[in-house]
């Protein structure tokens, strides 16, 4: 995987994932499918991989984004966390 590109999401600024995205599209659908089955609500909005950099809107960072290409890393684990009042849980961990 590697950050590339950027953008943003109402006030929030990301960073783009490029990659292997089958795997990691695959991935969300799996989790997607189980949560339906466990009658968890899901939308239908298009999965958009990406790293929230900042919640506050700023043309120039957005503008550094764009533009940005990271150097690649393996992806060796998963993790699933939990956002609490802007605090990150990380709930579990399972190896690739």
């Amino acid at each position: 995987m590697r950050l590339s590109g950027g953008g943003r999401f109402g006030s929030a600024c990301w960073a783009g994932v490029d990659g292997e995205l089958a795997a990691l599209s695959e991935l969300r659908e799996g989790v997607r499918d189980a949560l339906t089955l466990g009658g968890f609500p899901s939308d239908d909005r298009p999965f958009h991989p990406h790293l929230t950099v900042s919640y506050h809107p700023d043309a120039a960072l957005r503008q550094a984004l764009a533009g940005y290409s990271g150097q690649p890393w393996p992806v060796t684990e998963y993790s699933l966390v939990r956002s609490v009042d802007g605090r990150y849980e990380r709930l579990g961990t399972w190896a690739v």
